[in-house]
């Protein structure tokens, strides 16, 4: 049997795990931590560091290196499965190297594992390759969360909803009916450019928690470029970046 813990450990902050986070963490066996290639060195780093204020024994701490996903716009789904499967068949590679007679896992997972992150759906591909699995979710704070936090600001207006989608959703399908609040994540390519900007304000974070941590709100028409100038500018610098954006039309900001 092998207990998988997906811990949620927030967005880089040092401070940012739950004590149940750390508990879970102390309780592993084995600590796997991705590698992403030298641009993204420092998301292993603050795993590794992590690790090094709270696990007793380092030597549970193991990394691999994540493969990386094929950009097939044409067929985004199916690139993503494939991913996942190599992903999955990693992580078992692993396990049964370090722990060949079972025992806990745990994954550090960035913002809340719930919360568009792809670690639980690649945890069901182990138990539908045949692995005696357990797995528990461990919340964290999510990028969100943080996102209102940082911005002061509540999430939804008075008796109002809010969506939760993607760049790429928000491209193909524009600005929602009846939706005064849409939240985006994962959009590489700043949907909101091309968005009629009429009414709408912006709420645009990136690094949140972290040291270097960027934030800028205002209405989408004159704010929109300076997102872009500084997130390039920050993405070169650092060689990746972390990012999110809520945009709510401009009547509704009072309310919220």
């Amino acid at each position: 049997m092998i207990e998988l813990s997906l811990i949620g450990i927030g967005s880089g902050g040092a401070d940012h795990p739950t004590l149940q986070a750390l508990a879970a963490l102390r309780r592993a066996q084995l600590v796997l931590i991705p590698r992403k290639g030298a641009d993204k060195s420092d998301l292993a780093e603050l795993r590794h560091a992590l690790c090094a204020r709270y696990v007793a024994d380092l030597t549970r701490v193991v990394e691999f290196d994540m493969p990386v996903r094929q950009a097939d716009a044409h067929a985004y789904l199916d690139a993503v499965a494939s991913w996942h499967t190599e992903i999955a068949s990693i992580w078992e590679r692993m396990i049964l190297r370090h722990l060949p007679a079972g025992g806990r896992v745990a994954l550090m997972v960035w913002g809340d594992p719930a919360l568009y992150d792809s670690s639980l759906r690649i945890a069901e591909r182990l138990r539908t390759a045949g692995m005696e699995l357990r797995v528990e979710l461990i919340p964290g704070l999510s990028s969100l969360q943080l996102l209102t936090a940082a911005h002061a600001m509540s999430l939804n207006t008075l008796g109002g909803e809010v969506l939760i989608t993607t760049g790429r959703r928000l491209r193909a399908r524009g600005w929602p009916h009846d939706i005064d609040t849409v939240v985006v994540m994962l959009d590489g390519t700043c949907a909101f450019r091309e968005m009629d900007p009429s009414g709408l304000w912006i709420y645009w974070g990136a690094y949140l928690g972290m040291p270097q941590q960027l934030l800028l709100s205002g209405a989408l028409a004159e704010t929109a470029e300076s997102i872009m100038r500084q997130r390039a500018q920050a993405r070169a610098e650092q060689g990746w970046i972390l990012d999110i954006y809520l945009l709510r039309r401009l009547d509704q900001t009072a309310a919220g």
